[in-house]
């Protein structure tokens, strides 16, 4: 069933709804004794906790089993004692979308919907156009004009979406696509919509079943705020169940410049959405999440915290991360090392405890920052004399 997080109202899994009556979010509620368990830490993929997952019908590119690394070099050279990254850049399209598109158009077959939709900064719309193209039903994308990665635009035109440009921010894509969801009768598949959610909580499981324990805190970029309202499902589900006997602290990580949340936590006041957002980090250039109030509540709950960076302090932990560890992610990805580095330094948080960063898409998904901040050398001549004075 679905229930809402704010007045606790209930309603029918197969009615199409993203929000309560009331204007309150909504979250899937799942039966937690008809649960199996699987963790066995063998043949890892978001399907093989299918018990958990509200769908019967599974449109599936084979996401998740996405490797899990322990930062060996990363947390020598920042004197951590345990430090590892979840590199959801490994999933089909190139992120932790597709975890929640492989639920999300499942769910939107099971509701006879021939169309889907989503607002985005590249990577829903990419992991959008894919599992639509794999279901055979049509989706529509509307992004921010002049405002996405190249990299993401491409895909979703190759893989047959209606891309979509709108003058504005993602904020206003957004708006339209709400509008058009409850208007023309396409699907909305943005994470408002509570079954996208139930394919990322899949994250917090994979890092159970891959560790063999519960780390003391999992730290995550912050865009539109569902991912980290996700994962703490997960554990608390798991948790619930009896699988596991603690819970980790949520830490989000926004930018700077589209940062509402982690402002609002800081200062201890109301929330406020950022009007013109911008960061070199496209992929959580958001000024007003969606899913800020389920956000809040993870981290509450988790005795965990929100915390910005800049953009400078982004790109240097994207750097840091590829040529210390050899793992590629995009700028968005970077700021969870990022925020576990500032936070160090502001001795708010404590080394000697267990640490999971979660990188959220590849690197490949935004080439132009790193070419645009790297002059190549002048050419050589083709001789090994003119090889070894640049040795």
């Amino acid at each position: 069933m679905l229930r809402c997080i704010e007045c606790g109202r209930e309603y029918p899994e197969d009615e199409v709804r993203y929000r309560c009556d009331c204007g309150g979010l909504l979250e899937v509620v799942i039966d937690l004794d008809k649960v199996e368990n699987v963790f066995d830490g063998k043949n890892i993929t978001l399907w093989k906790y299918k018990s958990f997952i509200p769908v019967e019908k599974r449109v599936s590119l084979n996401e998740g089993g996405t490797p899990l690394y322990r930062l060996e070099n990363l947390q020598k050279e920042l004197e951590m004692r345990e430090l590892y990254v979840k590199n959801e850049g490994a999933n089909p399209t190139g992120s932790f979308k597709d975890r929640g598109m492989t639920v999300g158009v499942s769910k939107a077959l099971e509701l006879g919907m021939d169309k889907v939709i989503c607002a985005s900064t590249g990577n829903t719309s990419a992991s959008l156009a894919a599992y639509s193209a794999k279901a055979g039903i049509r989706s529509y994308v509307l992004v921010p004009s002049g405002k996405i990665a190249l990299g993401k635009l491409a895909q979703a035109i190759v893989y047959g979406a209606k891309v979509v440009p709108i003058r504005g921010n993602f904020d206003d894509a957004l708006r339209v696509v709400v509008e058009a969801s409850r208007e023309l009768g396409v699907y909305m598949l943005n994470s408002i919509n509570p079954f996208r959610l139930e394919g990322q909580k899949t994250i917090a499981f994979e890092v159970f079943d891959q560790l063999g324990f519960v780390p003391n805190n999992v730290i995550l970029p912050v865009g539109n705020a569902g991912n980290i309202s996700a994962i703490w499902k997960g554990f608390k589900e798991l948790y619930e169940a009896g699988f596991i006997d603690k819970l980790p602290r949520m830490i989000g990580i926004q930018a700077e410049g589209a940062s509402p949340l982690a402002k609002a936590w800081k200062e201890r006041r109301e929330f406020k959405p950022e009007e013109k957002p911008e960061t070199v980090a496209t992929a959580i250039r958001i000024g007003n999440p969606a899913n800020w109030k389920k956000a809040w509540k993870a981290v509450e709950e988790s005795g965990g915290s929100l915390e910005s960076v800049s953009d400078e302090e982004i790109l240097k932990a994207q750097k840091l991360l590829a040529s210390k560890e050899g793992i590629f992610v995009e700028p968005a990805s970077a700021s969870s090392l990022a925020g576990l580095i500032k936070l160090k330094e502001l001795s708010l948080i404590e080394p000697d405890e267990s640490y999971v960063l979660i990188t959220t898409g590849h690197g490949l998904k935004d080439p132009n920052i790193i070419i645009e901040n790297f002059k190549l050398p002048e050419p050589i001549e083709p001789s090994l004399e003119a090889f070894k004075e640049v040795l």
